[in-house]
């Protein structure tokens, strides 16, 4: 094979040799490094030389690189013209870059080769030497010898070559027995693998077929108790429709005489409508008499809630008791109302909340993270604060009560909706909690105004509770929201 690949550079496939005049010498002479063979050729006088031998890819590489290496180190006037350019490139881009003219130059000029051959040989030591002798140590890369061999072409050296060939085959060969030994195993593992796949699957089918044998004995068994029970149920049937016919005579029986009593009823009746008539003109007079009482005791009270008002000389307040707690915002010791716990309700029942906010004056409470993270808590809180507060906005606007909601936190936090019409939101302060911030705003009302506190917390319940305030659970103000 000629030294082309994998440098596209051409190679022809018979040396040239140096002319010899009638004495059977080389005008020029043997230059440096002349090899034994090509003397020997000189020597006799033939005309005609055999072809290139075919080389093997890593030998090509190897004599390319072997003449790169060599090339700075001739003098600048026994490196060939083709090749002056090349031996200024650098180490690494030489062998690469400048392949095709090096292999072009080698088998074109064997004084060139001659002059590479001698530094090539100097470098290779023992074995060199050995390679000039036409012996190969075993020990030897066979790549290498090759390599020298085609340059310094010693007696033998298409046998080195060949042998070098047969070599890189050989480790080709056995590389390629190997990846078939280790495809060859994984094949094997692969089946050992499925085996045991298949041995687990087997395992499983006896396992379910077991069940499903054990599964088909006990449906046979309750089709039998089914058909038993089917046979049953017949002779129940055929015993129902005989007592059946019978009680059917019973009733036409007991429907004459629910008839018979029926008219005797009605008669009945018609005496009892004229006594009603007659009751009921008593009490519309009677109601009258009542209606006229009532009308007097509240004139009588609201002539006496305006002369009290007058007497105090009140005048219409602009703040509700909850916002001075707001305003304020300290805490405020007050004692018990008298009288707060007549109006304390133990109910956790969703159905009183319409009826509490339905009383007069009704102020609601809320508890505003107890009830967020309970209906809604997947969300963040500032979700949670948006949904509730826009929810306690509509239900201000159905029922006009006063609406505070109230949330744990030292500051006032950033992001807030606006505050819808009738609903007041608190934070707590630092160093005090929502639970005693509901309960101050529960002291601060007065006896007597219905305040509701809505609250899945026990404790805070509990205080409520002792202060005349109506506890109910975050479930029925949930539920409210979502009706609404």
């Amino acid at each position: 094979m000629p030294l082309t690949e994998p440098y596209d550079d051409h190679l022809p496939e018979e040396e040239p040799v140096a002319a010899v005049d009638d004495t059977g010498e080389n005008p020029r002479g043997p230059g440096p490094g002349a090899d034994a063979g090509d003397a020997q050729v000189d020597a006799g006088g033939s005309a005609a030389c055999e072809p290139e031998p075919v080389l093997p890819e890593p030998v090509r590489q190897r004599i390319v690189a072997l003449t790169a290496a060599a090339l700075p180190g001739l003098p600048a006037d026994e490196v060939p013209v083709p090749l002056r350019r090349v031996a200024k490139f650098a180490p690494n881009r030489r062998a690469r870059l400048g392949a095709p003219a090096i292999a072009a130059q080698l088998t074109a000029d064997p004084l060139f080769r001659q002059r590479i051959t001698a530094r090539v040989l100097a470098d290779a030591g023992d074995l060199g030497a050995a390679v000039m002798d036409g012996t190969a140590p075993a020990a030897a890369d066979p790549v290498e010898v090759a390599a020298l061999a085609y340059l310094a072409r010693p007696r033998g050296w298409r046998e080195l070559i060949e042998a070098s060939g047969a070599a890189v085959r050989a480790e080709a060969d056995s590389a390629v027995v190997a990846e078939l030994v280790r495809e060859a195993e994984q094949r094997a593992a692969r089946a050992e693998h499925d085996r045991a796949v298949a041995r687990v699957e087997a395992e499983k089918l006896r396992d379910e077929l077991a069940r499903v044998r054990e599964e088909l004995g006990q449906l046979r068994e309750e089709a039998r108790q089914l058909a038993r029970a089917l046979r049953e149920t017949q002779a129940r049937e055929r015993k129902a429709t005989e007592m059946l016919s019978t009680e059917r005579g019973r009733a036409a029986r007991a429907a004459a005489d629910a008839d018979a009593e029926l008219r005797r009823v009605r008669a009945r009746l018609a005496e009892a409508e004229s006594a009603a008539g007659v009751a009921r003109a008593a009490a519309k007079e009677a109601r009258s008499v009542d209606d006229a009482k009532l009308w007097l005791l509240l004139e009588t009270i609201g002539q006496a809630a305006v002369g009290l008002r007058r007497e105090l000389a009140l005048d219409p307040v602009e703040k509700l008791p909850a916002d001075f707690v707001a305003d304020a915002f300290a805490d405020q010791s007050a004692a018990t109302p008298a009288g707060a716990a007549a109006r304390a309700r133990d109910t956790d029942d969703p159905a009183r909340l319409d009826q509490l906010l339905a009383l007069p004056k009704a102020h609601l409470v809320i508890d505003g993270y107890n009830v967020t993270k309970r209906g809604f808590g997947e969300m963040s809180l500032e979700q949670q604060r948006k949904r509730l507060i826009t929810g306690l906005g509509g239900i201000a606007a159905q029922t006009g009560d006063e609406i505070t909601v109230v949330f744990d936190g030292a500051e006032r936090i950033h992001g807030l909706p606006p505050t819808p019409r009738g609903v007041r939101v608190l934070f707590s302060r630092k160093g005090e909690t929502a639970d005693e911030l509901i309960r101050r705003l529960v002291r601060a009302e007065p006896p007597g105004r219905p305040v509701v506190v809505v609250s899945s917390d026990r404790e805070v319940a509990d205080g409520v509770r002792r202060h005349g305030a109506y506890p109910l659970g975050a479930d029925s103000l949930l539920r409210r929201l979502a009706r609404s």
